[in-house]
């Protein structure tokens, strides 16, 4: 069966490396991140990664503790180098080649970003994890993603959640909600979904980058993404076809 997708960008949050815990890293979870890009690396994949930090700190609740706006982005900033830092030496441990860049530069830490390098990486079937957001205060991990994901020339970004979709409201708050399958760009925006940010959506709308929201915790969604069979929800600029009931 031949691959959907060879080249994707995998969206990660930082709370879900929290597992079971109030705040910080389960190796638990570390482990089944590394387990999941593994297989997709060992059928051909080339795989990008951006993580967030919000295990750690959370920029935009940062005004809370008294922290101003700007600098509490550059924490959270900081956060997802040391969660990326956390997924590169469990992925290296189980064999798997791995290069740390960051927006922020950090030399003994991790690779300035060199576009043409990154792309290079991904060529010789290393996993590619950005890292410090885009560098810039003001924009998300989400934003990240779309950015790097458009620069690297990604078929797809895939956003693990804890649910399975995207719903038209929170499915752990509403038990009405119902799951869209396949939604356009331009009815996320309007209906103001908040599965990610506006401006990830209108950057991947303008380029024609799908993405694909589904539960990351269900081991088989991956490898089935991959060979193109519908998981999640599909967000993309054509429009879905629904039938009448």
């Amino acid at each position: 069966m031949a691959l959907t997708y060879r080249r994707i960008m995998l969206k990660l949050s930082g709370e879900t490396l929290m597992g079971d815990q109030q705040y910080g890293i389960d190796p638990k979870m570390l482990t089944y991140y590394t387990k999941q890009i593994k297989e997709l690396i060992d059928i051909g994949v080339e795989v990008a990664v951006v993580i967030g930090g919000g295990n750690i700190f959370r920029g935009l609740s940062a005004a809370e503790s008294g922290v101003e706006r700007t600098q509490g982005d550059y924490m959270g900033m900081l956060a997802t180098v040391i969660n990326g830092m956390a997924l590169q030496s469990m992925m290296e441990t189980h064999g798997v080649f791995t290069r740390l860049i960051s927006a922020i530069e950090m030399q003994q830490i991790a690779e300035p970003y060199i576009r043409r390098r990154a792309i290079r990486h991904l060529e010789k079937g290393r996993v590619v994890i950005f890292s410090g957001g885009t560098g810039n205060p003001y924009f998300t991990t989400d934003s990240a993603a779309a950015l790097r994901a458009n620069e690297i020339g990604a078929e797809v970004i895939l956003k693990g959640t804890r649910v399975d979709g995207i719903y038209t409201a929170d499915p752990e708050k509403d038990p009405a909600a119902t799951k869209y399958d396949h939604i356009t760009f331009r009815e996320a925006m309007t209906k103001n979904l908040r599965v990610m940010d506006q401006a990830a959506f209108a950057l991947c709308a303008e380029n024609d980058l799908p993405i694909i929201v589904f539960d990351i915790n269900e081991p088989a969604n991956l490898r089935k993404i991959m060979f193109g069979e519908p998981v999640g929800t599909l967000v993309s600029n054509v429009a879905p076809v629904r039938t009448e009931a």
